[in-house]
């Protein structure tokens, strides 16, 4: 199975499954950062359409971080796997302190990354959620379920690759699962790209302006909140 060269290929090829949306003005791009912002930048270029992002976090067992026992994302929607709290073994306590960590965090990337600008209105649109790949699909779940919260017409996912078991997890929650590759054994997102490498905060803003001023120029700007 071959492998990406890096995100901005992977979205290239990822907005040529996408072309029926092209040049509709009730189409909004949603990154998850920081992986899902060069693969969202290449669809929502292609499409000319609007890009922001939508931040999600995973909430990692205490201890085995790694380990996602659940997820929240914007507008308040928290995302928890009940049997793997129950199997560990961890207490209300455990998950509550966890959460309001994360919490913090969540506002403190909306600030980084959207800055003054209001969160996007995306009621009775069309939102293409995008990341870099599917491991366990509690992040995506989270972000599908919150983006829901926001009455779009339709939730669309876009990955590149993703694990099998995850995708036909998330085929009752999303609209619409377009994944390049579903490897049977994923063995990591960053296995299937030559260049993995990690993005930085001002990575991430520069591609965000960058599209804006895109969306901006063509006229495809998204009505905001507020």
């Amino acid at each position: 199975m071959l492998r990406f060269r890096d995100r901005s290929q992977a979205g290239r090829l990822l907005a040529r499954r996408l072309q029926r949306y092209a040049g509709r003005d009730d189409v909004v791009v949603l990154a998850l950062p920081r992986g899902g912002v060069p693969v969202a930048y290449e669809i929502a270029r292609a499409l000319k359409a609007p890009m922001d992002v939508f931040v999600v976090r995973k909430l990692g067992v205490p201890g085995e971080e790694e380990l996602a026992m659940g997820a929240i994302a914007s507008g308040g929607v928290r995302v928890l796997s009940h049997e793997l709290i129950a199997e560990l073994g961890l207490t209300d306590e455990d998950v509550e302190r966890v959460t309001a960590r994360e919490l913090a965090e969540l506002n403190q990337r909306e600030r980084v990354f959207r800055g003054d600008r209001p969160f996007p209105n995306l009621e009775g649109r069309v939102v293409i959620l995008v990341d870099d790949g599917i491991a366990t699909g509690a992040t995506m779940r989270a972000a599908i379920r919150a983006v829901r919260a926001h009455r779009p017409a339709r939730v669309s996912v876009a990955v590149p690759v993703g694990a099998p078991q995850a995708l036909e997890a998330l085929q009752d929650e999303a609209d619409e699962l377009i994944c390049l590759l579903t490897p049977d054994l994923l063995m990591g997102i960053g296995a299937w790209y030559e260049d993995f490498a990690q993005l930085k905060d001002a990575e991430v803003i520069a591609y965000l302006q960058r599209a804006y001023t895109n969306s901006n120029a063509a006229g495809q700007s998204v009505p905001m909140h507020g």
